[in-house]
């Protein structure tokens, strides 16, 4: 044999091995998830399980969203903001394609927003773009947006999913065979079993490092729990609290506890005696044992909150002490409001574990300082159909699980019929303001406002509970807005 047939033999040997290496390191990821899509475009759907599919994977917006709740460039790589902070321009990424080989430019910004403007948009929260007044475009990298009022959390709004930019050759077939810009392009959906993504290899940003995510869909926990346990899916990122248990201290899986935007409430309506009373709502606040209702509703994974703000928001502040735990105290405020032997009331509940589950523990705290509860189970349409629009209630308890969505107490119409002038003039100047430092100092007001005149029962924080396995790294803890971001994901030794 050959000096020159040695070093080449050497050579193939030496990268089939490497090859066998690169190969043993897994580079695909399977995922369960509870829920599927009804169809795949963000921008025509509200469902949350459309997010947590394509959001920052396929699809992107000109910002994006981070893990700690903050706006980071998207396709959109820098921007500046008129004077009169109602001129947006930004710059756009270069050399940025689309999963069918078409180039993204400035027009399919331009594109995308008359879309969601348009008077035939199906667009779930078309109103957040509403304020848009022009859309102009500058060249092929930049673009312009003129609004007809200050927007303080615009930039946030452009990094949701409801505002990922889309292509008018393809934005038609999306809620089928999306077609963005993101890391991952769409494969295939088995309807009714999975989703199948691949990492497009012109993808114009950082290089992800998995090859394939499939998205399996499993409803029950138990189907979930055996799927995890035989290695059919390597992860999931909200596990049923109740069966964590299986998980815990087995070094094959790790558990990621996090919040995620659902702060869970007792809500009460405002507009109705004796909930318009202060001292009541006051009462009620202080009869309340946080601690308790977490432990018993979900099993100890849920945060305390004492405002309607996310703790994993940069504009939170604590305040779950503002009412503590004390019995006597709210026996005093029901007397001192009219009630010293208390009162009935009722409270509806939606079919979801959460509301019933804590529904019966705050009945049983409430008999103690006299307020006597009657549990109304409802379904949701019916839920929504008495409660939330027409408003026929005492007391409920829900999650709220939209960013930011603080705002909701400034409309007197709301289902909790909260009307304080006063607060709603400091919303209005929330909503004009993109100073961040006067808008947390704004927002930090609001929710001591809130959390003084005890509007609702603030509970907890729904968790984020994640079971992944033990070599994956990079999900995120927190769910700070709907997704299931899968850029940093990998595998470890």
């Amino acid at each position: 044999m050959t000096n020159l047939m040695k070093s080449l033999g050497l050579a193939l040997a030496l990268a089939g091995a490497m090859a066998g290496t690169a190969l043993a390191q897994p580079s695909e990821v399977r995922i369960g998830v509870a829920l599927e899509p009804p169809i795949l475009d963000p921008t025509a759907g509200a469902a949350e399980a459309i997010d947590i599919v394509v959001y920052q994977n396929i699809f992107e917006g000109l910002t994006r969203i981070d893990q700690n709740g903050e706006v980071q460039p998207g396709l959109a790589r820098e921007w500046t903001i008129s004077p009169d902070q109602l001129t947006y321009t930004f710059k756009l990424a270069e050399g940025v394609t689309f999963h069918d080989g078409t180039a993204f430019d400035a027009e399919d910004v331009k594109f995308t927003f008359e879309r969601i403007l348009a008077e035939d948009s199906v667009n779930a929260h078309k109103e957040f773009f509403t304020p848009i007044t022009a859309m102009t475009v500058i060249d092929p990298l930049t673009v312009e947006m003129t609004l007809d009022h200050v927007v303080g959390r615009f930039l946030f709004d452009l990094g949701r999913g409801d505002a990922v930019i889309v292509a008018p050759e393809s934005a038609d077939n999306n809620a089928n065979e999306p077609i963005g810009t993101g890391p991952f392009a769409f494969v295939q959906w088995n309807k009714g079993s999975r989703v199948v993504l691949e990492a497009y290899g012109p993808y114009w940003g950082e290089p992800v490092h998995l090859s394939k995510a499939t998205y399996v869909f499993i409803s029950d926990t138990s189907t979930m729990t055996n799927a995890l346990l035989a290695g059919d899916v390597d992860g999931t990122n909200n596990f049923a609290t109740e069966a964590l248990g299986v998980f815990e201290g087995n070094p094959q899986y790790q558990i990621l506890v996090g919040t995620t935007e659902g702060e869970t409430i007792l809500g009460t309506n405002n507009r109705k005696p004796p909930f318009d009373n202060l001292k009541v709502r006051q009462a009620m606040a202080h009869a309340l044992d946080r601690q308790a209702i977490i432990d018993g509703a979900t099993y100890g994974y849920g945060t305390p909150i004492g405002a309607p703000f996310a703790p994993h928001n940069p504009y939170y502040v604590d305040l779950t002490g503002t009412y503590p735990h004390d019995v006597e105290k709210a026996k005093a405020l029901l007397a001192e409001a009219g009630f010293p032997d208390g009162f009935s009331a009722t409270l509806k509940l939606p079919p979801v574990a959460y509301a019933r589950l804590s529904g019966q523990i705050i009945a049983s705290q409430f008999a103690e300082v006299g307020i006597k509860l009657e549990l109304i189970n409802m379904e949701f349409a019916q839920w929504l159909d008495e409660v939330y629009t027409n408003n026929d209630f005492d007391l409920t308890i829900i999650s709220h699980v939209e960013p930011f969505d603080i705002g909701n107490y400034a409309n007197p119409d709301y289902y909790f019929g909260y009307d304080n002038p006063q607060f709603q003039a400091l919303i209005t100047e929330l909503n004009g303001t993109t100073d961040e430092a006067r808008r947390k100092e704004l927002a930090v007001e609001a929710q001591t406002i809130l959390a003084n005149d005890a509007v609702n029962g603030y509970l907890f924080e729904l968790a984020q509970t994640g079971v992944w396995n033990a070599k994956l790294t990079g999900m995120w803890q927190n769910s700070p807005i709907e997704g299931l971001v899968l850029r940093d994901i990998r595998w470890t030794e």
